[in-house]
C-alpha cells in the first residue's frame, strides 16, 4: 500500500514528466502487490489433482497480474516515447515550463476556428 501511495504522490506532485511516469509505475506495482497478497490462500497447493481433498490456490490472480504487467510495460514505453517527442518539440520535460510554452504558443497564433458563412446547412 505504501508503494501505491508513493507512486500516486510522485504522479501528482512532481513536475518532471519522467518522474511522473516512474510514479505511475510505482503505483501499478503497488496494485499488483496488493492484488497478489489478497489472493493468497493459506495452506493451499498448486491446482494439480492429487486425489485427496486439498485446498487449491486459484491461479487466475497470477494470470491477471502477468497480463497487467505486460500492459503496464507497453504503456510505460508509450509514455516514455511521448516524453521524448515532447522534449524534441518543446526542449523541456518540466510541466510548468510546458504549460507556459503552450499558453504562449496559443496567444501567438490567431484562432483558426471561424464560423462558416454557409452555416453548414444543406
Amino acid at each position: 500500500m505504501l508503494v501505491f501511495i508513493l507512486g500516486l504522490y510522485m504522479t501528482i506532485v512532481k513536475g518532471n514528466l519522467i518522474k511522473k511516469v516512474i510514479g505511475l509505475n510505482l503505483a501499478q506495482t503497488g496494485v499488483y502487490t496488493f492484488f497478489i497478497l489478497t489472493a493468497k490462500v493459506n495452506e493451499s497447493t498448486a491446482p494439480v489433482y492429487i486425489g485427496d481433498e486439498v485446498r487449491y490456490a486459484n491461479p487466475l490472480p497470477q494470470v491477471l497480474i502477468l497480463t497487467a504487467i505486460v500492459v503496464g510495460i507497453s504503456l510505460t514505453a508509450f509514455a516514455l516515447g511521448l516524453v521524448i517527442r515532447i522534449y524534441q518539440a518543446y526542449g523541456t520535460i518540466e510541466e510548468s515550463e510546458l504549460s507556459r510554452l503552450v499558453q504562449a504558443n496559443r496567444e501567438a497564433q490567431p484562432s483558426t476556428l471561424t464560423p462558416s458563412s454557409s452555416g453548414g446547412e444543406g
